[in-house]
């Protein structure tokens, strides 16, 4: 069998309805549109969800509450407990993190938080830290470099 030799099988397309075109077509008259109103005229058209004039579901759904901030940064966490598990001197960067399976993904900026402790003098590059975080690591003997 070639591509040229290809048909569709008896009954896969029918003639579209002759509709307006004289009594004889069975459908001639109105048109299947009923009598007069908007709803029978050229160009009528009613947008998704209009419910004639009642509430429409969108309306009496309840409404999301609440302030969304545009200008909100999101950041991937890591807390500090959590860096323990670094050998002395070791440098911590984004990538290394990603690695370990300490964070899901480097796309977004790197913050530091500082819950748990640090044992170990690691040099850490992250984008943010938080004050409590810097502290620990410093008091640690460590090192701290924002990056871009």
């Amino acid at each position: 069998m070639r591509q040229n030799e290809l048909t569709l099988s008896q009954g896969a397309r029918h003639k579209p309805k002759r509709i307006g075109r004289g009594f004889g077509s069975g459908h001639g008259r109105y048109s299947c549109k009923g009598l007069k109103g908007q709803k029978s005229r050229a160009g009528f058209h009613l947008r998704p969800g209009f419910e004639g004039g009642q509430n429409p579901f969108t309306k009496r759904l309840p409404e999301l509450r609440g302030f969304t901030n545009i200008f909100m940064k999101e950041y991937v966490t890591v807390n500090i407990g959590r860096l323990d598990c670094f050998e002395s001197n070791c440098e911590v960067t984004p990538q290394i993190l990603l690695e370990r399976g300490l964070i899901k993904t480097t796309k977004l900026p790197l913050k530091v938080l500082g819950h748990g402790s640090l044992e170990k003098p690691l040099v850490i590059k992250a984008n943010k830290f938080t004050r409590s975080a810097k502290a620990k690591i410093e008091a640690s003997g460590g090192h701290v470099e924002e990056i871009e």
